[in-house]
């Protein structure tokens, strides 16, 4: 079926099990919002403040055992969910301005991959809408695995805007090669 970047994110969630996060809209992910009201059994938490959206992830991952997940906008609304962020299973998905646009000095821009780098078990920056689905089962797959903590999802504005079939991948195989995560298929492994 042909999704938007939006949709394959909403059902890759619920492929997650995923059924309730916590978030605060804003101009990189209102794409994400306005196909929210297509999914009614996804509930919302509207929050204040995206600090006090990975703090609330932080505390459903505590008190009910699943990865707690939350979404901010870019820049100030990235940079806001920094403060929250603790060795707790949980996957933060914010928005950011359109690919050709980063590295510019864009508005509301922000380097949110490096700025987490230190605090997350591991981050993505999406840069292709066929990417997608595969690095939101990577994200929840890192959260949960091992010693589980936060991974984040960076998403560009014209990533949730690109359609592409929606493919979800039922097993992922990840290898760490110098820091760097991977996906490796069955054949390469057995070579």
């Amino acid at each position: 079926m042909l999704c938007t970047g939006a949709r394959i994110l909403l059902e890759s969630l619920k492929r997650e099990g995923v059924d309730l996060f916590f978030g605060y809209p804003g101009g990189a992910v209102i794409d994400f919002y306005d196909e929210l009201s297509n999914h009614p059994d996804l509930r919302h938490i509207l929050v204040r403040h995206e600090q006090g959206a990975v703090h609330a992830a932080d505390g459903y991952a505590r008190a009910c055992g699943k990865v707690g997940v939350c979404l901010a906008t870019s820049g100030p609304g990235a940079t806001n969910t920094v403060t929250g962020i603790d060795s707790i299973p949980m996957v933060i998905f914010t928005g950011q301005v359109s690919t050709p646009l980063i590295g510019n000095d864009a508005f509301q821009e922000v380097d949110i991959i490096g700025i987490t780098r230190p605090c997350t078990k591991h981050n993505f920056l999406v840069k292709n809408v066929k990417d997608l689905a595969g690095t939101v089962r990577k994200a929840f797959y890192l959260a949960r695995s091992g010693r589980p903590g936060p991974v984040l999802v960076d998403i560009p504005k014209n990533i949730q805007q690109a359609s592409c079939e929606f493919v979800w991948p039922e097993d992922v195989v990840m290898l760490a090669t110098s820091g760097i995560f991977e996906e490796v298929s069955w054949s390469e492994i057995e070579d």
